[in-house]
């Protein structure tokens, strides 16, 4: 089994279906797939995201961090929510993506999240990174 991120990446057009179409059919058509995900034991977590014009963003391309109010970039470089999943395949990841109730212009980008095994076991950061997991109860 490995972890997936499915990121949802609306677009104008899928924000103006979404503002289109009755709130409490978006609720009721999101539940059943995340009902759906549950009862596969596939859902490791699920969140949708505040607007980006409330976020904040720390620009790194200067000598020094500069902050400024969000969004960051056009729309179509915004995510607006996510789901985990831990799966046997990325094809299991898209075909689970493929059944998301989203709006018509809605992309959802999938990517393997990396594990705390990837990395050189001996490097001390990394040590106390697992050593925390198993204290949290995340290994």
């Amino acid at each position: 089994m490995a972890k997936y991120m499915l990121i949802m990446r609306p677009t104008d057009e899928s924000f103006a279906n979404f503002a289109n179409t009755d709130f409490a059919e978006i609720m009721d058509a999101m539940g059943k797939f995340n009902d759906e995900l549950i009862r596969a034991g596939v859902l490791l977590a699920a969140e949708g995201l505040d607007d980006a014009n409330e976020g904040v963003v720390v620009d790194f391309t200067g000598e020094t961090p500069v902050v400024t109010d969000g969004p960051y970039g056009e729309t179509k470089e915004l995510f607006a929510g996510y789901y985990i999943l831990d799966v046997a395949s990325k094809q299991e990841a898209v075909e689970w993506a493929k059944r998301a109730p989203l709006t018509a212009g809605s992309k959802t980008e999938i990517r393997r999240v990396t594990t705390i095994d990837e990395f050189p076991q001996d490097n001390q950061w990394i040590q106390k990174e697992r050593a925390w997991r198993e204290l949290t109860g995340q290994l």
